[in-house]
């Protein structure tokens, strides 16, 4: 099993005397989390499959463990992968890469598991990669301004109509899921469309930037394996895939993500309502379904 740990003290969010204690304990608190549930879940053919359980959130409770995986891809699994997934009752299996993706590296199917398309990024008939960002619309919305080109690049995904129907589709699943079954999102390297869909996630659950920082740092800890199941493609979207592939994860990107929820929209539960189309009884579900 990889243990990964995340350097809480060198994290650019969480430097000042006054909290240096408080986030000591916070670390301190993950690594046992990983070492007691073990977050990071090793395959033969995957290298970033993670629980995103037992985060605590504003309110005392805790994400359920065994219930929602973030993972990179999974057209490499092994047979015994595919036992081990049943075991473990995943039954869906959201895919967030383009169709190009999926026609190069389709997933491996295990018994009971229900595939479903939820491509992140925009594309036409072609699978070929579409910009629907909308400067209109981010004028006339006052959404913030993100100081880094990642967090920028993942605030037009959040905005982006067809983004919205991907993350939509993994949250009416998750709303829909038996208690006893478990669902897994995942895109390439696990890393970006993965990372923006766990933030979402865990915002919608009421965890702390600081914590979904946290969680999506994870992923450096394991990116040099991952580097090596980079896909080669002609195409435009298959090629800006690539290159934010090899670009590490900073905990700064997901600002892209909740300062444009917060201060855009003025909380998760407004862009959960009027840009994934739930209502505010579906979240008050979602969260009675995934916290304890």
């Amino acid at each position: 099993m990889y243990l990964a740990k995340v350097s809480i003290l060198s994290s650019k969010y969480l430097i000042t005397d006054k909290n240096r204690l408080k986030y000591i304990m916070r670390e301190k608190q993950i690594e046992d989390e990983i070492m007691e549930h073990n977050r990071l879940i090793t395959f033969d053919g995957t290298v970033n499959f993670r629980d995103i359980g037992g985060y605590e959130n504003n309110e005392g409770k805790h994400v359920k463990w065994k219930k929602i995986y973030r993972s990179d891809s999974l057209s490499s699994l092994t047979k015994r992968d595919e036992e081990k997934l049943e075991e473990m009752k995943v039954t869906v299996d959201c895919d967030l890469r383009t169709s190009n993706e999926q026609l190069m590296a389709p997933d491996r199917k295990w018994n009971g598991v229900e595939v479903l398309d939820c491509h992140v990024y925009a594309e036409d008939s072609s699978g070929n990669f579409v910009n629907d960002s909308h400067k209109l619309y981010r004028f006339l919305h006052h959404i913030p301004k993100v100081n880094s080109y990642l967090g920028e690049i993942y605030q037009n995904v959040i905005l982006s109509p067809a983004s919205q129907k991907a993350f939509a589709r993994v949250f009416a699943s998750l709303l829909t899921l038996p208690e006893d079954e478990a669902l897994v999102y995942h895109c390439s390297a696990g890393k970006d469309r993965t990372g923006m869909t766990t933030a979402l996630i865990l915002k919608g659950l009421g965890v702390d930037e600081h914590t979904i920082a946290r969680d999506y740092l994870l992923t450096n800890e394991l990116y040099t394996f991952g580097l090596k199941k980079q896909l080669p493609s002609d195409s435009e979207m298959i090629k800006m895939v690539n290159r934010m592939n090899v670009t590490e994860g900073e905990g700064t990107a997901i600002e892209g993500i909740t300062q444009t929820i917060d201060s855009g929209y003025g909380g998760f539960e407004n862009y959960f309502t009027k840009e994934l189309g739930f209502s505010k009884q579906d979240l008050k579900d979602f969260r009675k379904l995934y916290l304890e």
